[in-house]
């Protein structure tokens, strides 16, 4: 719509007496668009024909509709129409049945002031200027609030960043009633071969048109929209080219074709579809980061998924087959790697080496440093005589000190050393959870045996020094190595009793395992004895495993 004040307002004039109507039309026809009616069926018949006057004067008393009767029935229609009625002095009570049914603005008596009535009727035009600017200026809020709510809800509902590109296309076509909208992203101030587009369903116009690529280059260069118009099949057609910008980053180029339509882009429209625009870039960047931090996640994914796969190749996996001894191993990592490991290795002349270390921390640092000592203690025991138990560890912190101490780690870790043919156990301990020796039968069979020589864990000190722990082991014995894993897990008190809650069952009393709450679930696993079952028992009993959890197990049968 044009703006108010660019042509002469319309001005209509009602009165069944010749001579009032002619003086009336006389006054104003200089600058109103003046339309005469000598009766209120005539008048509604022009307002069928012309639509909305800014201004009507209509006298009160006229045969068949009165001037009441006949405002009361253009308000619903026209309700900015400024309503003036021309009355006698005995009209009272009409005046206020016109008041309160007529929507009247003023009312004059008869004969009136020509100098009154303009000055009247010129406060009338300004009064509705002034209502039709502020009702057209809610009109474009309210429709730019509706399109920011269409094209935030669209945003919302779309699953991935092209579903969204896709979505703010078609809603801004829509709303627009474009015959045909494309929207290109930009890649480093260059269009990228992706393309998506709306076309009207009852449009018979094709896509291709208007090559709208001039417009596009000259946007991406200026970062301003571009206007352009031709006639194509006989037909005007009419181009508006928009920026998505967001923080003086152009992230897409907007296209709009309207074919067919007289009128061109109104500045009130650029502006709407400007900010529209500039909404939709700033969703527009948040999902392009949204997808690159989800792609940054996947890659992480995907490397850790890597890593986690060569930290179990790390780990033996097949447990060596040795007469008189079977060993059992078990690693959880927390996430996908951690800094929990174990070693089992046969040496050629008969010895059988144990390791359960834990590096601090968790995730890659840990999982790094974990490899680490896996190679070098690997190498310390490949050795054709390897040395004690506590020079191998000595070895291992000379070898790993200078960079754990330089990156604040430490590295908790039990060696063992048993050899089949004396039944001979010789151990060291960095810092680690006590070795936990225990028999079916004899004094053990009641009481554990914690294994308490240990010394400081690794990367504490430049030089580490400790001696080994030696002793015999008999038929029936059981050699047990864990993490604090284990033993830290938040266990109930009473694995037999739990209660009902709203969200399932929850048990009771929920403590840390600790090293005596191991023992008392050893004592009542069945024999023989599986890692696998004892840990299980362990994890379903604790729902969130806080740290990684590692268990060995050597067995003198």
């Amino acid at each position: 719509m044009a703006d108010i004040g660019v042509d002469k307002l319309k001005l209509m004039v009602v009165d069944d007496e010749p001579d009032n109507l002619d003086l009336l039309y006389r006054t104003f026809r200089r600058d109103f668009q003046v339309y005469k009616a000598n009766h209120a069926f005539g008048a509604l018949e022009i307002l069928d024909q012309f639509g909305e006057m800014a201004v009507i004067i209509s006298d009160q008393r006229m045969p068949e509709m009165n001037g009441t009767e006949f405002f009361s029935r253009t308000v619903e229609r026209f309700p900015d129409t400024i309503r003036i009625l021309l009355t006698g002095f005995t009209d009272v009570e009409d005046l206020v049945d016109a008041i309160n049914s007529g929507q009247v603005f003023k009312y004059i008596t008869k004969p009136w002031n020509p100098e009154r009535l303009r000055a009247l009727v010129e406060q009338a035009t300004d009064t509705y200027r002034l209502v039709k600017k502020r009702t057209q200026e809610l009109g474009r809020a309210l429709q730019r609030e509706s399109l920011f709510n269409a094209v935030t809800t669209a945003i919302r509902e779309s699953l991935d960043y092209d579903s969204m590109l896709q979505k703010i296309v078609a809603t801004i076509g829509q709303t627009f009633e474009a015959s045909n909208c494309l929207l290109r992203p930009v890649e480093g101030d260059r269009l990228t071969r992706d393309q998506f587009s709306y076309r009207d369903p009852k449009s018979d116009v094709s896509d291709c048109f208007f090559d709208p690529s001039v417009l596009m280059e000259k946007v991406l260069e200026t970062r301003h929209y571009q206007l352009a118009q031709d006639v194509y099949e006989g037909n005007p057609s009419h181009h508006l080219v928009v920026p998505l910008s967001y923080q003086q980053h152009l992230l897409a180029v907007l296209v709009l074709h309207q074919w067919g339509r007289d009128r061109p882009w109104q500045d009130e429209d650029i502006q709407l579809i400007a900010g529209v625009a500039e909404q939709a870039a700033l969703a527009l960047s948040q999902a392009k980061l949204y997808q690159r931090l989800q792609e940054k996640q996947q890659q992480i994914h995907n490397e850790l998924e890597v890593a986690r796969q060569i930290q179990y190749n790390l780990l033996r996996q097949t447990l060596p087959d040795i007469k008189g001894v079977k060993v059992q191993a078990c690693c959880y990592p927390a996430r996908e790697v951690g800094g929990d490991f174990f070693e089992v290795f046969v040496h050629p002349k008969g010895d059988l080496w144990l390791a359960v270390g834990d590096v601090s921390g968790k995730g890659v640092p840990a999982a790094l440093f974990m490899a680490s000592i896996i190679s070098v203690l690997r190498r310390e025991l490949s050795q054709e005589a390897p040395a004690e138990p506590n020079v191998v560890m000595q070895n291992l912190n000379h070898a790993l000190s200078e960079d754990l101490i330089s990156n604040n780690y430490f590295i908790t870790l039990v060696l063992a050393c048993y050899t089949p043919t004396t039944k001979e156990l010789v151990y060291t301990n960095a810092g680690h959870i006590y070795p936990l020796l225990w028999s079916r039968q004899g004094a053990l069979a009641n009481n554990p045996n914690y294994l308490k020589v240990r010394s400081v864990p690794l990367g504490i000190l430049p030089k580490w020094q400790a001696q080994s722990g030696r002793l015999v082991l008999a038929a029936g014995d059981t050699l047990l190595l864990t993490s604090d894993g284990i033993t830290e897990a938040m266990v109930s008190n009473n694995f037999d009793s739990t209660v009902k809650t709203e969200s399932g069952v929850d048990p009771v009393n929920r403590s840390m395992l600790n090293q005596d709450g191991l023992w008392q679930l050893l004592q009542q696993e069945q024999q023989p004895l599986s890692l696998n079952h004892l840990l299980a028992r362990i994890q379903a009993d604790n729902h969130v495993q806080e740290d990684d959890q590692t268990i060995l197990s050597l067995e003198i049968l």
